[in-house]
């Protein structure tokens, strides 16, 4: 059964083939029909949306002389040309934090950027990135915080925690360099909880070594980054299809897939890993080896991937406030329906977890924190009752 992809715009299932693996043959006869009543305005806008212009470009380019719009093919190399810039910029600061962190003998497994751009693509200019994401042991926070402030970077105080609950409930804080105009996020887990992770010597023991500089830069091994990227992806219900690309990209090497499907089990992320395998290989042509086969073929995988057509179907923007509610209902249905039973034990037992909001609604001396786990179900329905007031009062008015 192939997704329904009735309500997918037809300037993005134009992308869908473009990003193809095909011959350039195959490209131009398609082309023919492909590239007709076409709005060019909203197939920049999804470009730009999932981030998959630098991929996107290359093939165009390729096409013969008039078969795309000239205004096209130039606002795709101009931003070609600035993502090559960047993504320059990006890998001398990696390097540079790299050096830093190894000479304080802080171990550091870059998680994204140029890194993984080199090594599923193979040219740093067929990704994007907009910031430096890389693992610390939890213990080194304190002193990788200490460094990142020594050469410049500010800390995005966004997290606010009750009784420690920051360890499990985020997995990352964000730093920003004022004059490089830089990102840096700090990740002691891969992905938020609750839930349990590989742990960083595990990690390290599978880590690889870049070839993108000369001195020693280390990212994930294969497995554990495909666990990464689905992870991270279907968190964000692929909502940016580029992220479904490094999918794409992964399937096409050589992965030990009885060893990736223990620890996607082993972690609780069979779903998500089967939902991107349907994914990528139904909307990209992804080759689908045979040692996966039924994680692609079973009712299940194909039903969670059919909920994620929905993002699709629209420009969702998870990361920009104010999400709208119907999206934000969607949503967290959505990633419910993805977790194993186990997660959605953990899940619900976290809700029980006291939030900062209760601390905002009654504050309490910190040695009395603990009169949050009572009282939860009480603020809850306390601020339920507020919100819902206010929404009334402005009806009338």
């Amino acid at each position: 059964m192939r997704l329904n992809l009735a309500k997918v715009p037809r300037e993005l299932k134009i992308i869908f083939e473009l990003l193809k693996d095909e011959s350039v043959e195959n490209l131009v006869e398609k082309g023919r029909y492909l590239f007709t009543k076409i709005d060019w305005t909203l197939f920049l806008k999804l470009c730009t949306h999932h981030r998959v212009y630098t991929m996107i470009y290359p093939r165009l380019k390729q096409l013969p002389e008039g078969m795309i719009p000239s205004k096209v093919i130039q606002y795709l190399a101009d931003k070609y040309r600035n993502n090559t810039f960047k993504m320059l910029f990006l890998s001398a600061e990696m390097e540079q934090l790299s050096k830093k962190l190894t000479e304080d003998q802080i171990r550091v497994l870059f998680l994204k950027g140029p890194v993984i751009a080199l090594d599923l693509y193979g040219d740093i200019s067929l990704r994007t990135s907009s910031d430096l994401d890389f693992l610390v042991p939890f213990e080194k926070l304190e002193r990788t915080e200490e460094l990142l402030k020594s050469l410049g970077y500010e800390k995005d105080e966004y997290i606010q925690s009750v009784l420690g609950d920051w360890k499990w409930r985020h997995h990352h804080f964000t730093y920003f360099h004022p004059v490089k105009k830089t990102k840096a996020e700090v990740h002691w887990r891969m992905n938020p909880g609750p839930g349990p992770e590989p742990h960083f010597d595990d990690l390290w023991k599978e880590r690889r070594k870049s070839e993108l500089t000369t001195s020693p830069i280390y990212f994930l091994g294969k497995e554990d980054l495909f666990l990464f990227l689905v992870s991270h992806g279907a968190r964000h219900g692929w909502s940016r299809l580029r992220w479904l690309t490094d999918i794409q990209h992964m399937m096409g090497q050589d992965i030990d897939w009885n060893k990736l499907q223990v620890l996607l089990k082993k972690y609780y992320f069979i779903n998500q890993g089967s939902q991107a395998l349907v994914l990528a290989s139904d909307l990209l042509n992804a080759k689908v080896n045979t040692d996966m086969t039924h994680m692609v073929e079973n009712k299940k995988s194909r039903g969670l991937a059919q909920e994620a057509i929905f993002y699709f179907e629209r420009m969702v923007n998870l990361h920009t406030d104010p999400v709208p509610d119907d999206i934000c209902k969607y949503h967290a249905k959505h990633l419910f329906s993805l977790m194993s039973p186990k997660q959605k034990i953990l899940f619900l037992l976290s809700c029980i977890h006291p939030l900062p909001e209760d601390a905002e609604t009654l504050p309490l001396p910190n040695q009395l924190h603990f009169l949050y786990f009572p009282f939860r179900p009480f603020l809850w329905a306390w601020r339920k009752t507020k919100k819902e007031t206010r929404y009334l009062r402005g009806q009338k008015s």
